[in-house]
């Protein structure tokens, strides 16, 4: 498997945190060390912070969300469920700043 920046993968946080859906931030990289991927979670439960970027009402899932850069998480590719989609160009430039913003880049 080989996750791409801006894909919104159905993922398995383990018992405590469920299964929902993360969008992958890592680069694209075929010949990575470990089958991992960065992944910042998406929420229905907007803070209205700088972390958070909106992603509308998407196609394949139920409500409204925002991206949570605050979340930012490692996840193994065995955790990476199904695909679910992507988002625009647009919304990876805003998540990146998002990053930046959280990490103090």
């Amino acid at each position: 498997m080989n996750p791409k920046p801006g894909e919104i993968y159905l993922v398995d946080f383990g018992m405590i945190g469920k299964v929902r859906p993360a969008i992958v931030m890592s680069r694209e990289d075929p010949q990575s060390p470990r089958a991992l991927s960065l992944c910042a979670p998406i929420t229905t439960a907007s803070r209205a912070s700088l972390y958070e970027v909106p992603l509308g009402k998407l196609k394949f899932l139920e409500r409204e969300s925002w991206a949570n850069a605050q979340g930012l998480t490692s996840i193994g590719h065995e955790k990476l469920v199904r695909r679910l989609g992507w988002i625009s160009g647009d919304q990876i430039s805003e998540l990146k700043q998002a990053l930046r913003y959280a990490l103090d880049l």
